[in-house]
């Protein structure tokens, strides 16, 4: 079984009802929702089909609305821009008018506010840079650094710039509203620089009485230099190397990436790893070898999931993208991991309880760990720990909870009735394992279970034997 999850997202290449099945057939586990390009109509009648499709395969899946952020674009041109080196381009804020041969509007009226002469601005994912030159009240004069064509809505990063923009747009807001109103499992806050970024969208789902994960994404040099209060903060975390990569120097994205998986690691935070991992199968049906590799640098740092964007909303073989994913995880979960959950911190008893199932089922040969939970806080435990071959069955009586612990490494989710006797539930879960062929004869179980103890519950470990 493969332990690391797939994220694919979905798009005008993906929302037919076949290719959607085609990617749950291959290996998808969780539907991303781009919300900077997603109609809410669209939205509405994709999530419950998809969720349709999974119900009839008779596996769950999650789905994560990924917020467009606070972002900074050019506005629109009636005609691209060629810039070459040397040219001056004026930014210009609420429609300021501008003297300059070539100038564009900026959504961000605080722009001129924020930056300061010398800052370098980087335009469209950072192929075009430019320096700050001068400003006055609303235009920013910039000297062309790198030459490029320029055209409308184009992306701005300012590295090492704190941009006073808020974390919620009303945009956000409205897509954060739909998700709650189609109970997806998981929300991702793009550009969340701080805590108090995460807090405000926690706020917000909690007035929505929304049980969604609140996911951190982190791209930029702020959310790098706060990186353990936003792991603290997030349910989960998602390393987004696209802006991630142009904001930070391109050397140290992967010791970034590194630490960023250590630490949630540590902590006990799923982490995904996100962007341009098989860029070239957008318009190629077969990766390059330098794709193939960091695919397998994030699995082997044992990574919750992986996740594909333009490959599969946009490109031409989304299919075989996850196939790819599902083959390259699978291969490289063979040879063992980078073995970043030893160092998990257990600080209450439960944890510790988890621990000791791990360590048994680590030294037992064709052992499998079953738990059982109701907030998936027991499978969250012992999916940070790694375990070295035993995979995690964990059963639940929710399904909101079954659709958040998908996201777990090495963890498979079952929907499951729990019955008033913990033994009867032990018993239904074990049988169903062995008609789904689950389990062989011979198998060591180590069962996590909620145990009678007088009047009390009392978390307990078992080993029994597959029959």
């Amino acid at each position: 079984m493969r332990r690391t999850k797939i994220i694919c997202t979905i798009g005008p290449a993906t929302e037919k009802t076949e290719t959607l099945r085609g990617l749950l057939e291959a290996g998808a586990d969780i539907c991303r929702l781009n919300m900077s390009h997603a109609k809410h109509d669209w939205v509405r009648e994709l999530v419950p089909r998809a969720r349709e499709i999974a119900a009839e395969m008779g596996r769950p899946i999650a789905i994560l609305l990924d917020t467009q952020g606070p972002a900074i674009r050019t506005g629109t041109l009636k005609s691209d821009l060629k810039l070459k080196v040397g040219d001056i381009l004026e930014f210009t804020v609420r429609g300021a008018k501008s003297e300059e041969k070539y100038s564009v509007d900026v959504n961000y009226d605080g722009l001129a506010n924020d930056i300061s002469v010398g800052d370098v601005v980087l335009v469209d994912n950072g192929v075009m840079r430019l320096r700050v030159l001068a400003k006055k009240q609303n235009r920013i004069r910039c000297e062309v650094l790198t030459p490029g064509v320029l055209g409308s809505r184009r992306h701005i990063n300012l590295p090492g710039v704190n941009v006073n923009l808020p974390p919620l747009t009303e945009k956000d807001l409205n897509d954060v509203a739909l998700g709650v109103e189609l109970k997806v499992d998981f929300v991702a806050l793009s550009f969340a620089r701080k805590t108090s970024d995460l807090r405000a969208l926690r706020r917000v789902l909690k007035k929505a009485k929304s049980t969604a994960k609140v996911i951190a994404k982190i791209e930029d040099q702020s959310a790098v230099r706060n990186i353990l209060g936003m792991i603290e903060e997030a349910d989960v975390v998602m390393i987004a190397r696209g802006d991630l990569g142009v904001e930070c120097p391109m050397e140290e994205l992967p010791i970034i990436q590194r630490k960023i998986v250590k630490s949630c690691l540590r902590v006990g935070k799923p982490v995904i790893v996100a962007t341009h991992m098989l860029e070239s199968m957008i318009e190629n049906p077969v990766p390059t070898r330098a794709e193939i590799t960091d695919v397998s640098n994030a699995v082997f740092e044992q990574a919750d999931a992986i996740m594909l964007s333009g490959e599969t909303s946009t490109g031409r073989y989304p299919i075989e993208c996850v196939k790819v994913f599902d083959r390259v995880a699978r291969r490289i979960e063979r040879s063992g991991g980078a073995g970043y959950g030893q160092d998990a911190m257990l600080e209450d008893t439960r944890e510790k309880t988890v621990a000791s199932a791990v360590v048994l089922a680590n030294s037992l040969s064709r052992s499998k760990i079953v738990v059982f939970t109701h907030h998936g806080t027991m499978a969250h435990y012992a999916s940070n720990l790694r375990p070295e071959h035993a995979p995690i069955f964990a059963f639940t009586p929710s399904e909101s909870v079954l659709r958040q612990i998908v996201i777990l490494w090495g963890t498979h989710p079952i929907l499951l009735d729990f019955a008033s006797d913990p033994n009867v539930t032990i018993e239904s879960a074990i049988t169903y394992l062995r008609k789904q062929k689950l389990t062989e004869p011979g198998d060591h179980l180590v069962v996590l279970s909620d145990m009678l103890g007088g009047r009390d519950k009392v978390d307990s470990i078992q080993l029994r034997r597959a029959e």
